[in-house]
This record gives structure tokens, sequence and C-alpha cells, in this order.
């Protein structure tokens, strides 16, 4: 008895193996390190914040300024009467950036889908590096001191930066296909934890000559990271005189299509197969925002991804100080334990990927995930005041939150952007990258508010509680999805079983 196609399985890695170049190599690297550089760049703000407080208020209540004389001259370009207020400002400098940075996620996508993506990126990367150049370094040279100019200079920046994610993950997309897609998608998305150690590290090698300089080394990297995308990156395999992912696939193996995404869609209807977008004339025209959310999953997964970065990006921002106020262990130390979240998350997203690409279901995986999530939240907010514990469970806890949230913001985002639906108008990986991470994007701005509300009001352990009513709702909205992808894997076995 012969098996249907849709139930042959071949190695997830046979096509990644056979189709592997330097170019995918290098393609691989580039899109990795630049959006590393953006995130570092973010990390320095984060960094330095304490050195900036000091900075914007006045050198009497600053105990590691000098004394300048006459006080009238040296202290009336300060903006903050105390630091209690100076660090409010900078928690709404985080707020401001998160927004606009979800706001441009949604147009950059759109941007990047009908420009050159490496246009978009490069422009993206070099505007941003002067944009943060002026902030912490211009600024500070000058000695110009504006709360209004530090907030429009944080919108622009927002908005500058949200085109890197929709358009890295758009070029990764168009060079490698669904096999092996969730393994090295998962690998890859390491590539905002690397940001963050290179941010660190490059702060902590010049902050003894004063902030301002931390803000110069990182935006020169990232400026020149720019420069090097722009002349060095291949959008797309056709660049170069390589078959497109669609066609060449097609030709090795008729079982598999690399732009079918491992949602389910085999038992997608026929009428559902007509939908409007693969009605359009020409081929590879972009298609609109609204289409792109009409498209199956895109909604489900945006939803589900704003209640899973809310408390990731709340572990990012707000891990170091738990630990140093909950435990009492110094500033130094937390921060060097926390990157135990992120080693977690790494791990996570490179071998859930990878047992994605097995099962050829992403949501199955991210289900039983999500589930160990919320005991290890349980039991990650009862840890004892002990380091070693502390970091193994935390580790476990960025496997199985991190490792889902690098998966739908890259793996799942490519196989969306690239399912049968919009073959007709192929061009649609960086509109639904922007809608499902412009959407994650403001579900963690809105967190970072509620999370200083609840520990203000009732302390960190409803903090958890809320962690785990979050985690709890990313499954809810993706259980329609879950459903829909187990009963495909029953099904495929009975046949298979039938088969043999």
């Amino acid at each position: 008895m012969a098996v249907p196609g849709s139930l042959r399985r071949h190695p997830a890695n046979r096509g990644l193996v056979s189709h592997c170049t330097h170019h995918h190599i290098v393609v691989f690297l580039l899109t990795f390190f630049s959006y590393s550089l953006l995130h570092a760049s973010r990390k320095t703000f984060s960094n330095v914040k304490v050195s900036i407080s000091s900075q914007w208020t006045p050198s009497c209540l600053n105990s590691t300024a000098p004394e300048l004389l006459p006080y009238e001259l040296w202290n009336s370009s300060h903006l903050f009467p105390n630091a209690e207020e100076a660090t409010l400002f900078l928690g709404t400098l985080d707020t401001i950036f998160l927004f606009s940075y979800a706001v441009g996620l949604f147009v950059s996508g759109i941007v990047g889908d009908r420009l050159n993506l490496r246009w978009v990126l490069s422009f993206g990367m070099c505007s941003s590096a002067l944009v943060v150049f002026s902030f912490g370094t211009l600024t500070e040279w000058l000695h110009f001191y504006n709360k209004w100019f530090y907030c429009c200079l944080w919108v622009v920046n927002g908005l500058l930066q949200s085109t890197g994610w929709p358009c890295v993950v758009a070029v990764m997309g168009n060079w490698f296909g669904k096999a092996g897609r969730g393994f090295v998608f998962g690998l890859w998305s390491a590539c905002a934890s690397m940001g963050n150690i290179l941010g660190a590290f490059l702060a902590s090698c010049v902050l003894k000559y004063g902030y301002e300089y931390a803000f110069l080394v990182t935006a020169s990297v990232q400026f020149a990271g720019g420069v090097i995308v722009f002349f060095g990156l291949l959008t797309s395999p056709k660049e170069v005189g390589l078959p497109e992912l669609g066609a060449d696939e097609d030709e090795v193996s008729m079982e598999e299509d690399a732009n079918r995404p491992l949602m389910g869609n085999d038992d997608v209807d026929d009428d559902d197969r007509n939908y409007s977008i693969q009605a359009t004339d020409n081929d590879n025209q972009p298609i609109g925002f609204f289409q792109a959310c009409c498209l199956p999953g895109v909604v489900l997964y945006s939803l589900a991804y704003a209640c899973l970065k809310l408390v990731n990006y709340s572990f990012f921002f707000w891990l170091p100080f738990y630990l140093s106020n909950n435990f009492g262990w110094k500033e130094a130390e937390a921060d060097q334990l926390s990157i135990w979240y992120d080693v977690g998350g790494i791990i996570g997203g490179t071998i859930q990927g990878l047992i994605s690409d097995m099962l050829q279901k992403r949501a199955p995986v991210l289900a039983v995930s999500l589930l160990f999530a919320v005991g290890s939240l349980f039991g990650y907010s009862r840890s004892p005041n002990s380091k070693p514990i502390n970091a193994v469970i935390m580790a476990i806890t960025g496997f199985f939150i991190g490792g889902p949230s690098n998966m739908i913001s890259s793996a799942i985002s490519a196989d969306l952007g690239r399912q049968d639906l919009v073959k007709g108008s192929s061009e649609a990986l960086a509109t639904v990258t922007g809608i499902v991470d412009g959407t994650g994007s403001i579900g963690a701005a809105v967190g970072q508010y509620l999370v200083s509300l609840i520990q203000e009001n009732l302390g960190w352990m409803w903090v958890f509680y809320f962690f785990i009513l979050m985690t709890s709702s990313t499954i809810l909205f993706i259980s329609p999805l879950i459903v829909r992808e187990i009963r495909l894997l029953l099904h495929e076995r009975r046949l298979q079983r039938l088969a043999e």
C-alpha cells in the first residue's frame, strides 16, 4: 500500500545538508551579528543607567561627582533634583522605546517586503547607530540635557531598530527552507542573547572613562556592521544564481514543500486554497497588512507571543533587580547569575526546534514546553537563597520559556510567511514577522508597567502568579492549532500502520 505524499518523511536535516553552501553560512553569520549589534546597543543603555542617573542629578547629591563652583553655572543644566526622579525617567524611556519599537515593527515588515531587505536593514543599523551616538555621546560632550530631546531620540531609535528583526528573519527564511528550519532558526535566534553579552562586554571595557564612551563604542561597531551588511548581505539565493527555495525543493522532494509551514495545513479545504492572495495576477506582489493578518495562524500566534514575550522580557529587565532585592545579593553577582536564563533559552530554542523538525509540527512542541514552563515558574518562585540552585532552576525556566519565545519569533514566523496561501504573492515574510513581533512587543511594553505595579503592591510572589497566568494564556491562544496538529499526527500514524 502506497503511503500518501504528506506522510512520507525524510530526515529533517537532509535538505539542509545537501543544499548548504558558503553563501548560506555567510548569510547566517551576517544576519546573526547584525541583530546582535542592535541588541548590544539596547543592553548598553541598561548597563549605564546608574552612571546616567548620577550625571543627571546635581553634584551636591552625587558623591562621585566633583563639586564645581559657582554652583549655579555648573548645575543649571541638570535635569532632576534627585536620583529617584532620574531613575524613573530612565524607566519611562524604556517604555517609550518598547512602544515605538512595537509600532515600528508593523510598518517595517511592510516596508521590508516592498524594498530591498539589505537596504532597509543597513539603513536601520546605521541610522540607529547615529541616534545612539547623539543620545549618549554627543549630548554629553556638548553638555546638552533636555528631557524632550531624549524622548524624541528614543522614539526614533525604537522605530529604526524595528527594521532589524523582520528583515533578518525574512532573509533567513529566503535561504533556509522547511527542512531543518526549526534547528537552524533555534540556533540562530541566540543572536539576541549574544547581543546582550556583547553589549555588556563593550560597555564594561570603557565605562571607567565615562558612560558616553560606552555609547560611542557600541554605536561605532553597529554603524560598521551596517556598512558590512550593505555591501555583503545576499537577501535571496537568486542573487547568486541559486534556485529559490520553492522551486528547488519541489524538484528534490514532491512530498515536502519548503513554503508550507509546519502548522497542519494538510487538511485545509479546497475553498481555502483559493484564498484571494492566490488570485493576484502579479507574481511576488507583496500582500497587504490586513491580508497578512488573515493568513492562518498569524493572529493566534501574535496574541500568544504577546503573552509569552511579556514574560520573557520581564525576566530580561527585572531578573537582576529581583535577585538583588529578594535575596540581598550584590548587583554585580545578580547580573552575572542572570546570564543563565539566556543560556537556557539558547539551548531550549535549539533543541525544541530540532524536535519540531523531526515531528514536522511546531504547536505540540510549544504546548509541552509551555506546560513545563508553568511548573518551572512555580518552582523558581520558591527557589532557596542559594546561587547554584537558583542558577539551575533559572536555566530550566529559560529553557521552557525562552525556547518557545525564540521559536515563535523566528522559525514559526518564517513558516507563517511562506505558506501555501501566499504562493501567488510570496513577499510576506517581513510583513508577517513584523505583525507577530510587533504584537509581542506591545505585550512586553505593557508588561513592564504591570510587573512594577504588582511587585510594589502585592510582592514578588504575585508577579510569578502573573507570569503563570500569561504563560497559560499563551497555551490557550494556540490551543486550536495544537488540537489540529495532534489530530494530524495521530491520523498520519494510523495511515503509516496501515501502510506497513
